[in-house]
């Protein structure tokens, strides 16, 4: 089955995407990353090894104007060796930034360097057979309570009155985002610059300035 890129509608009641940089207090991005988007997508269609379309290229975009909440919540710490993350001292009350009413575009494309089957063709098979997915747990983009409540593909009413928001990649925008993550030490993170861009109100297609491919360290050089 040949695709050439489908758009994707995805709503998440509550969400948080934290900024790389946030510490003890924990803020949120306005939009996930390329690489929280494509982990989502990869376990929507089942996919176990993230390794499996790199390549593939992405669009995202903000259909919503999310409303900001904060909370009070236990996180983890290492303050005192003697003890694992979370136990005894190693655990403190931190501010975490949430989101409410997230609506995302997701426009997914087959990338020039990415293997077979490709991602959009998977995610395009799910969408016309749920059926044929074999995976497991709950679908969720960022952390795992954050559960997706829809995903499905874009419906011109989903824009009706919307003036999308883009992320779209450029070396001298305010936002450094990964597209890659390494979850082992952060060495192999690939981050890149991104600026927020609108779009033409009631259009979901993405701009052509939006795709970015999901790539590893050694994929750039």
């Amino acid at each position: 089955m040949m695709v050439s890129a489908v758009t994707c509608y995805v709503s998440v009641p509550i969400a948080s995407f934290r900024s790389p940089r946030a510490r003890e207090y924990l803020e949120t991005l306005p939009v996930p990353p390329p690489a929280t988007v494509y982990g989502m997508l990869c376990s929507a269609v089942g996919e176990w090894d993230r390794n499996a379309h790199v390549g593939a290229e992405l669009a995202v975009g903000v259909l919503s104007q999310p409303r900001l909440s904060r909370v009070v919540r236990t996180t983890w710490s290492v303050s005192d060796k003697r003890f694992p993350p979370g136990v005894e001292g190693n655990q403190r009350l931190d501010f975490q930034e949430l989101l409410i009413g997230v609506k995302l575009a997701i426009g997914v494309r087959p990338g020039a360097n990415e293997g077979h089957p490709k991602l959009a063709e998977r995610v395009s098979q799910a969408f016309a057979d749920p059926g044929s997915v074999s995976r497991c747990g709950g679908l969720s983009l960022g952390e795992s309570t954050h559960l997706v409540d829809e995903l499905r593909p874009l419906r011109p009413e989903d824009v009706i009155g919307v003036e999308p928001t883009w992320l779209v990649p450029d070396p001298a925008g305010p936002l450094a985002l990964p597209v890659w993550v390494d979850h082992v030490g952060a060495a192999g993170t690939v981050y890149r610059q991104f600026r927020l861009q609108r779009g033409s109100p009631g259009d979901g297609e993405p701009p052509s300035e939006a795709w970015v491919p999901i790539l590893r360290p050694d994929d750039e050089r």
